[in-house]
């Protein structure tokens, strides 16, 4: 067997020790044998091909003649992936494939011992060896699957974990490491799932396997609302489906969603309803809201009145809007909405346009809009369906009555609503031209009777032209910046979006600002690099990394120190920012254009397990506004 490794590499010195520090390294070596349960065959093996390397690297004519000999290999083979390697008998095969996976190379390790294990090279049924190439095969299959799932190939991690457990499983060996590799595919899932749906969006074959491995996951769970997953706790899995959205587009988790509402999910209908809004707020369509109210009210949870009044603003009804309001907003968000403003329209518009921003439009892959109600409103579309509605209820076939929530329970419609005829506007009706600073509410009221158009939408249908579009600048006045509050909660409890928005921390940390410069958004990644080579490293970081980077990046950059820890190992990361240029930016997402100088050693204790390599990169660093605080979301090599 040829081993792809050289004599100082499977010894673990670097080719600048001295014959005293090899021999030093061998006594340690020989002291610290693998205590897995190698039979004693394998273990003397392995003892056999270290003290062969040590007598080389030792003998000073000998290291001389190999080193001289591995100079030839590398001027030969520059440029044709030719490395040196070391020829090991058939009878020392097994201590070498263990030195292989001790020296850093699981994957080769794994490949080479899958290898014995296949005819004509099978070991005997039952046989010492048998089981050595077993529990080797399990242990460089767990060893290299969480090597790729730290350099975030999650798909070939889990593809290297099925075919250790299928080999386990045929040689009817090893049940505990067989148990282990299931629960480590498994707790795999959420990070497949996350590497599949963030693929672009014309990887549909990708994209859909992503769901699917999502159906199975929250199915096993028992559901958006269910525990029966120990591997997978309620927060890290609330974490996860909020992080989960951000990948997805709005139909998708209108379809995702309302598949689990079917199956009695009171989460999912919930997140359904703001999937519809935040839809039909972006895309101007006005009967996705109307969808998402009769979704929303025939949920019956309590606490939901401040929501549906919100819905009912945007569908141009304002009196409902208002009564819902008054009638369900607590104490504090009462005080929250008269420091805004006097009027209660208003208020009404304030908190609308707060839980827009903060609670609906973020979490959508194809969403990127500001919850701008004047915008809003003066879409044609958008008035064509409230000036039909207002027809329907001049004519008495609308069903305008306000109804309880258990009234209309009954009767909710599907949330596909069909597409509206085009309208044509009443050519009788001309603008009015506008009046001297006039109130929205006073200005409103002028348009239309009050039984025929409510408030008249508070100016914000255009029918009564520039100045109501006027009066509408004036309701919705600037407020005290909110932070992001928690993504709708998978229970049947109240939304946390009924409470009050307050105003942002005013703490150091996280990067709130609305639009942060080039040496700001420089500074948290420079932050997320330090704390993760500190991570890496064995060492506790200072810093929050829930405020640098989304929940995917800080659970994947903390299973890979998990990793580490459990071999014992370091890996000492240094990366230097050379370049950075901000080369797209926008309210909810930046990119940066970054050029790294980056060197990693990887150690345990004093031991150098894998020298340090130096090298430079050209990375594309994504960041994300979620509500209120800029975070990396994702990177990958410029290409």
């Amino acid at each position: 067997m040829e081993l792809p490794i050289d004599h100082f590499r499977l010894l673990g010195v670097s080719p600048a020790t001295d014959a005293q520090n090899v021999l030093r390294t061998l006594q340690h070596r020989l002291e610290k044998a693998p205590d897995q349960g190698f039979t004693l065959e394998a273990i003397r093996a392995r003892a056999d091909l270290l003290e062969a390397s040590a007598d080389v690297l030792s003998d000073p004519q000998r290291r001389q003649a190999y080193e001289a000999q591995l100079m030839e290999i590398e001027q030969a083979g520059e440029g044709e992936g030719v490395a040196a390697g070391l020829d090991v008998a058939p009878s020392k095969d097994l201590g070498g494939l263990m030195l292989l996976l001790e020296a850093g190379m699981p994957l080769e390790a794994f490949e080479a011992t899958i290898t014995c294990l296949q005819p004509p090279q099978a070991p005997a049924l039952g046989s010492g060896r048998e089981a050595d190439l077993c529990l080797l095969a399990a242990l460089a299959c767990r060893a290299a699957a969480t090597e790729l799932q730290g350099q975030r190939h999650y798909e070939a991690a889990a593809q290297l974990l099925q075919q250790g457990l299928q080999q386990l499983q045929r040689m009817g060996q090893m049940p505990e490491q067989r148990l282990q590799l299931a629960n480590d595919l498994h707790a795999l899932l959420p990070f497949r799932v996350l590497g599949l749906v963030s693929r672009p969006l014309t990887a549909t074959q990708e994209r859909a396997e992503g769901l699917e491995l999502l159906e199975s996951l929250v199915k096993r769970r028992g559901g958006l609302e269910g525990e029966d997953d120990p591997s997978l706790p309620r927060d890290d899995f609330q974490a996860f489906i909020k992080q989960i959205r951000l990948f997805l587009t709005a139909q998708e988790q209108v379809d995702l969603f309302d598949r689990w509402a079917k199956g009695g999910s009171a989460a999912a209908e919930f997140l359904a309803s703001y999937a519809l809004t935040a839809s039909g707020f972006a895309q101007r369509k006005p009967e996705r809201i109307a969808a998402a109210q009769d979704r929303l009210q025939a949920s019956a949870q309590p606490g939901i009145q401040p929501l549906l009044a919100c819905l009912y603003l945007l569908l141009g009804q304002i009196e409902p809007a208002v009564q819902h309001f008054n009638a369900g907003a607590g104490p504090e968000l009462k005080a929250w909405a008269e420091e805004q403003a006097e009027d209660p329209l208003a208020q009404l518009c304030a908190y609308c346009r707060d839980w827009l921003a903060r609670d609906v439009l973020p979490g959508y892959r194809d969403i990127e809009v500001d919850a701008d109600l004047e915008a809003y409103f003066a879409d044609r579309d958008v008035q064509a369906f409230v000036d039909q509605q207002d027809r329907r209820q001049a004519r008495g076939q609308a069903v305008g009555v306000i109804a309880t929530d258990s009234s209309v329970a009954a009767s909710a419609a599907p949330w596909a609503m069909p597409e509206l005829e085009p309208f044509a506007p009443d050519s009788s009706e001309g603008f009015k031209p506008p009046a001297p600073e006039p109130s929205a509410e006073a200005a409103a009221r002028e348009q239309r009777p009050r039984a025929a158009r409510p408030l008249a939408m508070a100016g914000i249908a255009l029918a009564a032209g520039a100045a109501l579009i006027a009066g509408l600048s004036l309701v919705m006045r600037p407020r005290p910046a909110a932070p992001p509050l928690a993504t709708p909660p998978a229970s049947s409890q109240a939304p946390t979006s009924t409470n009050p928005p307050v105003s942002a921390p005013t703490a150091p940390g996280p990067l709130t600002s609305a639009s942060p410069t080039q040496q700001e958004v420089r500074l948290l990644l420079e932050r997320w690099l330090a704390a993760k080579a500190a991570l890496l490293d064995g060492r506790n970081s200072q810093a929050d990394l829930d405020q640098l980077a989304r929940p995917a990046l800080v659970a994947d950059l903390r299973s890979q120190a998990r990793g580490l820890k459990a071999l014992g190992e370091q890996q000492q990361v240094q990366a230097r920012i050379q370049q950075f240029r901000l080369t797209n930016q926008s309210p909810r997402r930046i990119e940066a254009d970054v050029q790294l100088d980056y060197s990693e050693e990887r150690r345990s204790g004093d031991k150098v397990i894998k020298p340090r390599t130096n090298a430079q990169l050209r990375n594309i660093y994504v960041f994300a506004r979620d509500g209120g605080t800029w975070k990396l979301a994702d990177f990958h090599s410029r290409r």
